[in-house]
């Protein structure tokens, strides 16, 4: 009896469910994850044909392994208004991508080693003015031969990911600087061949090509581990792109001080990352903070070993917009930390790991002071105890620790 009665009440509420419009279908299938979207697709025609609504699919990226012929594919992202791919692996012609999706707004190709120049050119070869974003990360094969494809077809591009092709000179940065006038993010991590030459072609003080005005809506250019980058790159990024509020630096050894005093004239940066940057010292934070960077919000000189309180008290007077800290590595004391914890109330990240001159003191000013604190790294602080942990943990918006193996959420 008790069976039939479950079987009843299961009936009723597919049959309650079966009722509903299929515009809210739709509004309920919007909220499922990826695969629970496929799957309930495949219940019934009605379900079927609500979740094959696009608002269900808005903003998804679709994750393919573009392998064998599979005619239904490409039709089907269409029908459901899906414009953004991510190719997993490749052994088809990139063409049936471009041509299968003709509204395709990001491609993403990220470790598709087997990527070339020649597969580029023919997927490139006409005007593709809905694309806005690619990821060639790690396209180890890819040459400039591409980027100039990628300069006449792709004009409204506005990211473009390059991390690790590292087959890339300054040429090619030229013909991104010539045609690529709407890019706001510009990724070169580990483009080995890159110069302050490539640079100043993307900063548009280029001398070679009269119509190479550089890419100077830039927001946001990674250069981390460009090992040939010296100040005079910094130069040319204060020259030419005023636009400017992110840059990655980590890695680049040659970068000093003067190149910091450059970037200090740059009043719309929030973002500064000088990871491992071993030639930065305090006199360079302190260029930043007196400077004109009054916005930025974001800065990490962790791993640079010349840098240590003296740093802090320049940071303490002049960066106040400060929101996340990484000082990992750096040779900071409770000393230093009292200068910026009564300053900078607004912090919300502080990474101190292996500071092993924090001591429990330290922790015990971050609890008086940064009570908006969400996360913090104290991986390898040798100097503190339980004592100082405790004081850490009464934080009231703590939600990420870092200590290392016992890494957790608060």
């Amino acid at each position: 009896m008790e069976d039939t009665r479950n079987m009843l009440r299961e009936q009723q509420q597919h049959s309650s469910i079966s009722c509903l419009f299929p515009e809210i279908l739709a509004m309920i299938f919007s909220y499922l994850d990826v695969k629970d979207k496929g799957r309930a697709a495949q219940v019934c025609v009605a379900w079927r044909d609500a979740a094959y609504n696009r608002s269900v699919w808005r903003d998804t990226e679709a994750k393919l392994h573009l392998r064998k012929q599979n005619p239904s594919l490409f039709p089907s992202l269409v029908q459901r208004g899906i414009r953004r791919v991510q190719v997993l692996s490749l052994r088809r012609s990139l063409r049936d991508v471009m041509s299968g999706v003709p509204t395709i707004v990001s491609l993403n190709l990220s470790g598709c080693y087997n990527v070339t120049d020649i597969g580029l050119s023919y997927a490139f070869s006409g005007s593709i003015p809905t694309l806005s974003v690619l990821n060639l990360s790690l396209c180890k094969q890819i040459t400039d031969r591409s980027l100039d494809k990628i300069a006449q077809n792709l004009k409204n591009l506005e990211v473009l990911e390059l991390g690790g092709c590292c087959n890339i000179t300054n040429n090619g940065l030229l013909l991104i600087a010539w045609g690529l006038r709407r890019l706001r993010v510009l990724n070169l991590r580990s483009c080995r061949h890159v110069t302050d030459v490539g640079i100043g072609h993307i900063a548009g003080l280029s001398h070679k090509a009269e119509s190479a005005d550089g890419n100077l809506q830039l927001e946001h250019l990674g250069l981390q581990d460009c090992q040939k980058l010296t100040d005079q790159a910094l130069l040319n990024v204060s020259l030419g792109l005023a636009n400017l509020r992110g840059i990655n630096l980590s890695f680049c050894a040659n970068i000093r001080d003067s190149g910091l005093k450059c970037l200090a004239r740059m009043p719309r940066l929030a973002a500064v990352n000088l990871r491992s940057c071993d030639n930065v010292s305090d006199a360079g934070i302190a260029y930043l903070a007196e400077g004109g960077c009054s916005r930025l919000q974001t800065l990490d000189v962790s791993f640079c070993d010349k840098v240590g309180d003296a740093a802090l008290v320049h940071v303490s007077q002049g960066l106040y917009s400060l929101r996340s800290l990484s000082l990992s590595a750096c040779h900071i004391s409770d000393e230093g930390l009292s200068k910026v914890v009564r300053t900078l109330r607004d912090l919300t990240t502080l990474n101190i790991g292996q500071c092993s001159r924090i001591t429990d003191r330290g922790l015990a000013l971050i609890g008086d002071y940064l009570t908006n604190l969400t996360e913090i790294d104290l991986y390898g602080c040798t100097g503190i105890t339980t004592v100082g942990l405790e004081r850490i943990m009464q934080l009231p918006h703590l939600s990420v620790l870092n200590l290392g193996l016992w890494h957790k959420r608060v």
